[in-house]
């Protein structure tokens, strides 16, 4: 490799790096996950509209065990199983545990951000995917569900939250 490819790549990993936390918070091109969780009590966030499948807290509940299991494999560094069925990531999720619920979401957001900026964001850790394109494919499930997070509050007549929505 020339030392112009090497400069590249390392700009290129670098920018990347930069890109990730922004993916997994959002607060630039989305409404950011602080902002979309703010000023919402455990009744409103356990409380599931008419005609959509889910809470917020259940969505919530949902990105936390992707996390966790992503987490665990680029911690652990070898690959682990997918659950068997979708249905065996979602958890019922009700307002004694709203709390809990969101307090882990906030930890394992603050273990993420400790990977973002690895320098072996190319390596292989989940069967064919890098560290980098695991940490890219799960801040983009995060930021899915925290869409729906949105349209679930608007659905519900709890947005925007108290700071404002993405609204100018």
């Amino acid at each position: 490799m020339t030392d112009t490819q090497a400069d590249r790549n390392e700009r290129a990993q670098l920018a990347f790096a930069r890109l990730l936390p922004k993916l997994f918070r959002g607060g630039q091109a989305f409404v950011g996950v602080e902002a979309a969780l703010s000023g919402l009590d455990a009744a409103v966030a356990v409380r599931r509209p008419e005609g959509l499948p889910h809470s917020v807290a259940e969505l919530v509940a949902h990105v936390n065990w992707w996390n966790r299991w992503m987490l665990d494999v680029i911690e652990g560094g070898q690959a682990m199983p997918y659950p068997k069925h979708a249905a065996d990531t979602w958890s019922a999720v009700g307002e004694a545990d709203w709390g809990r619920v969101k307090a882990e979401f906030y930890e394992l957001l603050a273990r993420v951000d400790t990977h973002t900026a690895r320098p072996d964001l190319a390596n292989p850790v989940n069967h064919d995917e890098t560290i980098g394109e695991l940490l890219a494919d799960f801040a983009l499930h995060t930021a899915h569900h925290f869409g729906q997070v949105v349209t679930v509050r608007q659905a519900l007549g709890a947005w925007p939250p108290p700071g404002g929505g993405d609204t100018w």
